[in-house]
């Protein structure tokens, strides 16, 4: 068991000129836009101005704010851009009245697409279904994350460097003008196991996409002004990172350790975030993705299957194994890890977590269950029995104690362990009340069986949630590409929902029974922690 305790200072960030843009967003600016930090103390400081109220918008044109240009000038660089700026849509991005020839007919009703699976000869997984739409998501999965630095924060920087300067795309602004003109759009995310790339685009334009996932994945330029921008990107990110983010990293890093992979911090704090370099990228992405082909997953979603294999064997068909598996198993531990800020909003968040299995445990299905089950939020709700009030912590928590400002249950898994628990919030002067009142919680789960009306609830809840989000495109692609990168399959939703329905009361009785046989993981993050149980407190109760 270990009790850490962690002083948050803000660092000051200097002003400086960065960040690239694209004339369709500021049509008259001749230069980068000056980005600065102000925090609130600083702010305050200042007296008032009335520049905003002074301001007023050239009538010629609306992004000339500060009437810097004449009338002739205004006149000049409107026909200046008309040469190069167009609004009219041309070649494939065109809506006509027939459909592109690339969109296959539609199919009997009676016919369901199926998720189809390929294996390429060096090892990189290909899945798709169908959806016979004009629009397609297409994207690459890998198996590595941030518990895989060797640097905190490379896998955060590789995210915000996803899409920019290319062997044949200057910029990011040149990708992104790129994806208007074929009417497509870029995500990029990193977790703590896996990493994505994706691109939601028009299906005429899949190919020219699919050459871009390549550049973007396999020869990124990473130059040097771009990490800088990624970096500085970081530290506002993290100097305006919400509680409750912080409050999830820290309940890792107390279950785990910071020295185990999954105790690592996924989002670096500022003083690490300026060792970051090129290299560190470079360095990451060749040993987790260049080299290690079989931890790679391509999904679509909206497109054949045999033309994606065809497009993912010509891009990614040439890399060789090269690098063994980097994950390292992590052990729990529990203990305590506590978080000392300056006052944000007269809140306090503190979190109780249990360990539960990972991905491949059979506490998964009752784990989510047991999560919607407890459901909660905050105190503050506008919606009905649909956004889970008839939930047990919002029943016996928030509509009980007026002091509990919020009160959530939470789920993390991973490959090999996982937490399950509650979040809460309240004034200082009641955090001991609140932490007490989040134990009793999870005790009563070890010692009561739940209700058979909860129990139906949850389960109906579950399934309503996994399928409706199912219906969405890039929810189908991602859930595709995580489930073969995970699993090495994608389960059926009749499947699925047969094991929702098959979890019992006893199940999650028998779940939080095995829980409580180890220390429990506390975290909290505030200003005045003064009233915090110790960890042997909790561990007592």
């Amino acid at each position: 068991m270990t009790v850490t305790r962690v002083l948050i200072r803000v660092a000051a960030l200097q002003p400086r000129r960065c960040f690239s843009f694209s004339p369709y967003e500021y049509p008259l600016a001749k230069e980068a836009p000056i980005v600065t930090k102000t925090t609130a103390v600083e702010a305050e400081k200042c007296p008032p101005t009335n520049v905003g109220k002074e301001k007023q918008r050239h009538p010629a044109d609306p992004f000339d704010d500060s009437r810097s240009l004449s009338d002739l000038e205004v006149d000049s660089v409107r026909n200046m851009q008309k040469k190069f700026l167009s609004t009219e849509l041309q070649g494939s991005t065109v809506i006509g009245f027939i459909a592109p020839p690339e969109i296959p007919s539609l199919m009997e009703a009676s016919v369901i697409p199926q998720t189809e699976i390929s294996i390429l000869e060096n090892g990189v997984r290909v899945v798709s279904q169908e959806t016979y739409g004009q629009v397609c998501s297409i994207g690459v999965l890998a198996n590595f994350g941030s518990r895989h630095e060797e640097q905190l924060g490379t896998a955060h920087l590789m995210e915000l460097m996803a899409f920019q300067s290319t062997p044949q795309c200057n910029d990011s602004v040149e990708v992104q003008k790129l994806l208007q003109d074929w009417g497509g759009t870029s995500f990029a995310n990193s977790s703590r196991e896996q990493s994505l790339w994706c691109l939601d685009i028009l299906r005429p334009n899949v190919e020219k996409g699919m050459d871009l996932l390549k550049q973007t994945t396999l020869d990124p330029l990473l130059q040097e002004w771009e990490i800088e921008d990624s970096k500085l990107a970081m530290q506002y990110q993290a100097m305006e990172m919400i509680p409750e983010v912080q409050l999830g990293e820290a309940l890792q890093v107390a279950a785990y350790g910071a020295n185990q992979q999954l105790g690592k911090l996924h989002f670096a704090p500022l003083d690490a975030i300026v060792n970051l370099t090129k290299n560190s990228v470079y360095q990451f992405l060749r040993t987790n993705l260049w080299n290690n082909p079989q931890g790679i997953v391509v999904a679509g979603a909206g497109i054949g299957h045999d033309e994606l294999v065809d497009m993912t064997e010509l891009h990614y068909g040439s890399l060789k194994q090269k690098t063994a598996d980097q994950t390292i198993p992590s052990t729990y531990n529990g203990g305590m890890h506590i978080l000392q800020t300056s006052k944000i909003d007269e809140l306090t968040r503190v979190g109780i977590g249990l360990e539960v299995g990972g991905w491949h445990s059979d506490d998964l299905v009752p784990g989510c269950v047991l999560q919607t089950l407890l459901g909660g939020g905050s105190s503050f709700s506008a919606g009905g029995p649909g956004k889970g009030m008839y939930s047990r912590l919002y029943r016996q928590v928030l509509n009980r104690y007026h002091w509990a400002e919020a009160a959530e249950a939470f789920t993390t898994f991973n490959g090999e362990s996982g937490l399950i628990g509650i979040i809460g919030s309240s004034k200082n002067e009641k955090l001991r009340d609140l932490t007490h009142v989040i134990t009793e919680h999870l005790l009563k789960l070890a010692e009561d069986l739940v209700s058979d009306e909860e129990l139906d609830r949850a389960r109906n809840m579950l399934k309503n949630n996994v399928l409706t989000q199912l219906e969405s495109r890039l929810v189908l692609f991602e859930d595709m590409g995580r489930q073969v990168l995970t699993y090495g399959r994608r389960e059926e939703n009749v499947e699925m929902t047969s094991k929702i329905d098959a979890v019992t009361k006893e199940d999650l009785r028998n779940l939080i029974i095995r829980a409580l046989q180890k220390p429990p993981t506390i975290s909290a993050i505030g200003d005045d922690l003064k009233n915090l149980p110790s960890h042997d407190e909790v561990k007592e109760w």
